[in-house]
Order: structure tokens, then C-alpha cells, then sequence
């Protein structure tokens, strides 16, 4: 079994494969890793349309966020993101196919999960060997509180960010990101847990709907 956790960035797609790995005891792995494999493969010449998100933030070093968001509109941060999601979908399906060939059962989260590619794994490998599930938030301010909440070790948001002012456009992108998930899953009737109250119970409900 494959089990698929999509959703903008931010949205706790990590600490839900996390706690679904324990629940199971089976493996994760985010696509960002996938996607860090895979970029050497493709000619530097094709980097910025293949990786156009990466190219925005600086080539591979980091531009900040107070930066970037100030630069760079929410509109055309989703739209790289898009474009970005896309390229790396060969290397998620790949990893797939190999996962299910060894008949392993492997957690792969990431926002290049999608609903419409999940579709296509559904069609690929069958509905019996594949599990979705897509986080979302819609409150930017909500958002921009929360993240100092945050555990996780170098947290890029945080490092990268010294004004205030830039969670809350990072909360909006997130939320508008949120409402292309939530139109998309709709569309082919896929699960979306909103991720902006109760946390912890929350990602307790996404880990059941994960097993059923």
C-alpha cells in the first residue's frame, strides 16, 4: 500500500506522515528528497523551467523570506509551485512503481501530491494500492501565530524570516494554495482534512481516514 499525504506547504503533511509511519511502523519519505534526487538528472539549461520555484528563490541558495514574498506575488508563487509540482511527478511515480514492485507499503508526502496526480496513480496501480489523504489551511492570521508553535528543527520559515509582516503573506499563499487543493479534491472526490483548529485532533482524524 502506498499512502499519499498532499496539500500546500505548511500544512502538517510531515508531522502526519510521521505519525502515520509510527501508527503503521512502515517507511516515509518526502518528495522534496525526490525532488533534490532527481534535479542533477535534468541539463542545467532546463533547470529554470523544470524548477522554477527553486530558480526564484536563488539557485539553490535560499533567498529570505521577507525577500521573496515582498518580490514575488501569491499568484506566481502557486504558479511555480505548479510547475515545480509537476516535474517532479515522474520521480514520485517511479518511486512508487518500485515500492509497490517490492511489495513494500511506503508513506510519500509532499505538495507535489495532487489530486489529479493521484487519480493517475489510482488508474496506474489500482485503488487497492493506493491511500490519499490532502491537508489544507485557510486562515492566514491563524496561520501566522502559529508558526511559532513550531518544532521542527532549521524550520526554513522561520530561519528565513525576520518580519512579522511576511508570516502573514506566507498564511495567505498557504490559504489561496488551499483553495486550489480543496477545488481540485472535490472534483474527484477525494478527503481533505482542514488543518486550521485543533491540530493534534486533526491529524489523529487524518491518520484514521488513512487506515479505512
Amino acid at each position: 500500500m502506498i499512502y499519499l499525504i498532499g496539500g500546500p506547504p505548511r500544512c502538517g503533511k510531515t508531522t502526519l506522515a510521521k505519525a502515520l509511519s509510527k501508527k503503521l511502523k512502515i517507511s516515509w519519505i518526502s518528495a522534496d528528497a525526490l525532488e533534490c534526487a532527481s534535479r542533477p538528472y535534468v541539463p542545467k539549461k532546463n533547470q529554470k523551467k523544470k524548477y522554477p520555484y527553486s530558480y526564484l528563490r536563488g539557485h539553490g541558495k535560499d533567498r529570505n523570506n521577507d525577500e521573496f514574498y515582498s518580490i514575488y506575488s501569491t499568484t506566481k508563487i502557486i504558479s511555480v509551485l505548479k510547475k515545480q509540482a509537476k516535474t517532479v511527478e515522474t520521480a514520485v511515480e517511479m518511486f512508487i512503481a518500485h515500492e509497490l514492485d517490492n511489495h513494500n507499503d511506503y508513506i510519500i508526502e509532499g505538495y507535489h501530491i495532487t489530486p489529479a496526480f493521484r487519480t493517475k496513480m489510482v488508474k496506474t496501480y489500482g485503488k487497492k494500492n493506493i491511500r490519499t489523504v490532502f491537508l489544507t489551511k485557510f486562515d492566514a492570521e491563524q496561520f501566522a501565530k502559529d508558526v511559532h508553535k513550531s518544532s521542527t528543527p532549521n524550520d526554513w520559515l522561520l530561519v528565513l524570516t525576520k518580519k512579522e509582516e511576511t508570516f502573514l503573506k506566507v498564511g495567505k499563499m498557504v490559504a489561496k494554495y488551499s483553495e486550489y487543493f480543496e477545488k481540485e479534491a472535490k472534483k474527484f472526490k477525494l478527503k481533505t482534512v482542514n488543518m486550521d483548529k485543533n491540530f493534534s485532533k486533526q491529524i489523529k482524524e487524518a491518520v484514521k481516514l488513512l487506515q479505512n
